[in-house]
């Protein structure tokens, strides 16, 4: 249940962008942007990261619907878990824990992100734009977290799977539908 009386029970996302439309298109678009663009990081790199950042946060919503979009995306059971609690012992391509260390480290202590944290990210082959994809993911993630904590949103596992395979199979855009048909319904939302 969401701390917004005017969201339904089962509040999502995409309840919450019907809010203000015009910042939940810009979001939404932002999102597909982000998130499924051409690059070596690919749309399944990034729905793990938005997972762990998720989970670092603990945003149950977001951590729920991104681990198993992750999921749907090939990344087996336990993985996050095992990530949250030590990334160098967990069943990852090791190209990726460098890339997960950066997004640990500027989730939880931003300010403290050196030069040398980017370096470990270039010597595991990773290129000045896939790093550049992995903030903007982290970035968005930490603002998605917040915004689902701050309207109440928890979500529940029967969402989380639907919508993780639904992220998987149309990325955003559907979200964009959503939000004109709400846009168009006779009490708005």
């Amino acid at each position: 249940m969401s701390f917004f009386k005017s969201l339904p029970e089962d509040a999502g996302v995409r309840h919450i962008l019907t809010l203000n439309p015009r910042a939940g298109r810009a979001l939404v678009e932002f999102h597909t942007a982000a998130l499924r663009n051409e690059g070596l990081l690919e749309p399944r790199h990034k729905e793990l990261i938005a997972a762990y950042v998720s989970g670092l946060n603990a945003c149950q919503y977001c951590f729920g619907v991104h681990a198993e979009t992750a999921r749907a995306f090939g990344l087996e059971a336990g993985v996050l878990e095992r990530l949250l609690t030590d990334i160098d012992s967990a069943d990852v391509d090791e190209r990726l824990k460098p890339l997960l260390r950066y997004a640990r480290k500027l989730t939880l202590e931003p300010s403290r992100m050196t030069e040398a944290d980017a370096q470990a990210v270039f010597a595991a082959g990773w290129s000045e734009a896939a790093l550049h994809d992995a903030v903007l993911t982290v970035c968005l993630f930490n603002f998605m977290n917040r915004l689902l904590e701050g309207h109440g949103v928890k979500g529940s596992p029967e969402v989380f799977v639907a919508r993780g395979q639904g992220l998987k199979d149309t990325g955003y855009a559907p979200l964009l539908a959503f939000l004109d048909a709400a846009s168009q319904a006779p009490d708005g939302t």
